[in-house]
């Protein structure tokens, strides 16, 4: 059960995930459509810059391919996975199986930290899927095989890069601010080439999508990566998984204030389920020892729930 000085810590790190929920409307109201990983790179790379700029440290010794990895899963594999599954599965599935996250992360944390699960956190990690999906579902469909297996992949590696952050800690006088430049940096580096081979040369921007994409950039990227690395240092790493499903959630409820969608008593009951999950989620840490309080571990992003479809409210990361 986490001690009253958590509380604060955990109610920031929520504004995280709560923030990614926004992109969906954002995607799709401000942007130019069909450039997910043109949107991928405008996000993470000028984000990674800026703080690179403002905190002025580069990482040392072992710590560039460090970085270059947790770049790599949390962002650089993370964020073209997410979309490949979200444009090519049926409304809401890539976000049902973001949502599983949580159950990644607590088996990772088990191999890699030693953290053993208890019952009570699978069985909350189970009603928090399926709660997400009695939110995001909207009907049957065929479910394309390329598709699942982005989804799968994508939040495999955002709770790898989550689980080896909190193993890696991070280098001594080297604040969260940095360690997420790093990481947005060294991911939007992976991304560029592939955006620029599969979408050409970037789209005309009108002020409209160029506002969109500074708010990405800036609050929906750089602040909130920073946030979510500097929760995940100081707490365990299920415990922060399970704010994942908060993205979702926030995206059904602007999807309804903003764009006029509808919420049925199914959705409702399913946003109860996933809710009551991340806030029992915050009371179920694992047994077992953990590196994170001697390592002073980063931390790791946004939890891969985030997935963009042009058919129901879901966020996109």
């Amino acid at each position: 059960m986490p001690t009253r000085p958590l509380a604060p810590v955990i109610a920031v790190t929520a504004l995280a995930p709560v923030s990614w929920g926004t992109t969906y409307a954002v995607t799709t109201e401000f942007l130019p459509p069909d450039r997910p990983l043109f949107t991928a790179l405008a996000r993470a790379l000028p984000a990674g810059l800026l703080l690179l700029a403002l905190t002025r440290v580069l990482p040392r010794g072992a710590w560039w391919a460090k970085a270059a990895v947790l770049g790599a899963l949390n962002i650089g594999a993370f964020f073209p996975l997410l979309f490949v599954a979200a444009y090519r599965l049926p409304g809401g599935m890539a976000a049902v199986v973001g949502s599983a996250g949580p159950l990644f992360v607590v088996g990772l944390s088990a191999l890699l930290l030693g953290r053993r699960p208890a019952p009570r956190t699978l069985l909350t990690g189970l009603v928090a899927a399926f709660g997400v999906s009695l939110v995001v579902l909207k009907g049957a469909g065929a479910l394309d095989p390329v598709g699942v297996l982005a989804a799968l992949a994508s939040t495999a590696a955002m709770a790898a890069g989550t689980v080896l952050t909190k193993r890696w800690g991070r280098p001594d006088g080297v604040g969260p601010l940095a360690l997420t430049g790093w990481q947005l940096t060294a991911g939007g580096l992976l991304i560029a080439p592939v955006a620029l081979l599969a979408e050409g040369a970037p789209p005309a921007l009108d002020a409209r999508a160029a506002g969109g994409y500074l708010y990405l950039a800036l609050a929906n990227t750089a602040v909130a990566y920073w946030l979510w690395f500097r929760g995940i240092g100081r707490l365990p790493a299920t415990q922060a998984a399970f704010l994942g499903p908060l993205s979702p959630l926030t995206a059904a409820v602007v999807g309804w204030a903003a764009l006029g969608q509808t919420l049925t008593p199914v959705q409702l009951a399913g946003m109860a389920l996933a809710f009551g999950a991340t806030v029992a989620g915050q009371f179920g840490g694992g047994r077992g020892p953990s590196t994170g309080r001697r390592r002073r571990p980063g931390g790791h992003g946004p939890l891969l729930s985030e997935m963009l479809t042009h058919r129901g409210p879901v966020s996109v990361k």
